[in-house]
């Protein structure tokens, strides 16, 4: 993504969700993921972990690399401000009970702000990330998740976010040491899906910002993430499995299809669809325009289908493309399974609102005043 997506740990994509990392607590139990700063470039946020008792992890945002092109995204015309969500966030779609936008709420009961944080943010279902490399608990952390999710009969949506080289050594580089351990990784994650529903959102920025790799570091990549969708969809063949499109300032439609079917993303084995604009700014309806130009060049089965992040989409992207905590932007449409989109499987909050890209506060930990501006 031009303007990174995410950014936990380092910033690779502007990301803001709940991260799952190993802190010192029982293995079982996931907390938010802190979303990191995001880079130049649109990729997602890998969450870094907080010393923090939330231990929260930055979503990757992709921050400026010397291995990878410095592509701002582009100003996006200056049309009517989509409305705010107006629409309740779905009930289908799970509410992971720790976060550390749930910890200051908590905290905080007299803070005038806190009213609409929790009513617009807090209260909304978001998006939790495993960024840290850990295979011998990621099984039960993964677990407590979805178990969560089937004890309510909702759907939670967990992001994998280790590949090795992720965010091209930018703010969100980390992951596992090699692709031999990231396969093993995958399968301890796949191993924690249970037999419900599930969102998988696999790995931000893997592909849109796979120029960054040699020849040969790509096919191993997507070798790799091709294996992942099979073993994620083996493991649990209710697992919606979506794959990295980027956003629509980032790479043409033609050129992310053909970097998606080389990882895998036409074959209903291994795939759902794609996601797109993790972390990012761009409008609904541009990102669901671009979504199906490239499940059009992608080829594959008409079911595949897109998720698009709305968690900070309101407004739109700045049109100076700043991408660090920009001021003017505000929440979009609430997360959902039933979007009214041909081909738009869902909205959701890949990123969770209020946690900072790294311009109002440490990267990935939660900002009260950002949060109030993102959702007033």
């Amino acid at each position: 993504m031009v303007a990174a997506a995410s950014v936990v740990v380092a910033v690779g994509s502007v990301t803001g969700m709940m991260s799952a990392l190993g802190d010192g607590r029982p293995s079982d139990d996931a907390r938010p993921l802190v979303t990191g700063a995001p880079s130049l470039l649109p990729l997602p946020a890998v969450p870094t972990p907080s010393p923090t008792k939330t231990s929260a992890a930055p979503s990757p945002s992709k921050s400026p690399s010397s291995t990878a092109p410095s592509r701002r995204p582009s100003p996006e015309p200056s049309v009517r401000a989509e409305k705010p969500a107006v629409l309740a966030a779905s009930t289908r779609l799970y509410r992971h009970p720790e976060s550390q936008v749930l910890d200051w709420v908590a905290a905080n009961p007299g803070d005038s702000r806190r009213p609409v944080i929790e009513s617009r943010i807090a209260d909304r279902p978001a998006a939790v990330w495993f960024a840290d490399y850990t295979p011998s608990n990621i099984t039960s952390r993964v677990r407590a998740v979805t178990s969560g999710g089937a004890t309510q009969g909702r759907v939670p949506v967990v992001v994998a976010y280790t590949i090795p080289g992720r965010d091209c050594g930018g703010a969100s580089e980390g992951g596992a040491p090699d692709l031999a351990s990231y396969d093993s990784w995958i399968d301890n994650f796949a191993a924690g899906l249970g037999s419900r529903e599930v969102i998988v959102v696999l790995e931000p920025d893997s592909l849109a910002q796979a120029n960054c790799l040699s020849a040969s570091q790509r096919a191993g990549r997507f070798a790799s993430l091709a294996r992942a969708g099979r073993v994620l969809k083996a493991a649990n063949p209710r697992a919606r499995v979506y794959y990295d499109a980027g956003h629509s300032a980032w790479n043409p439609p033609a050129t992310q299809a053909g970097f998606l079917r080389q990882a895998g993303a036409a074959s209903a084995a291994s795939s759902d669809g794609v996601f797109t604009n993790v972390s990012n700014f761009h409008r609904t309806s541009t990102e669901a325009d671009y979504a199906r130009q490239v499940l059009s060049a992608l080829g594959g089965p008409a079911s595949l289908g897109a998720v698009i992040d709305t968690s900070r989409n309101g407004n739109g992207a700045p049109p100076d493309g700043e991408w660090c905590d920009p001021s003017g932007r505000k929440i979009g449409q609430a997360p959902t399974l039933n979007t009214g989109e041909a081909r738009i499987d869902a909205y959701l909050w890949v990123k969770l609102p209020g946690e900072s890209d790294g311009c109002k506060g440490t990267p990935g930990t939660f900002s009260p005043s950002y949060a109030y501006e993102l959702a007033r």
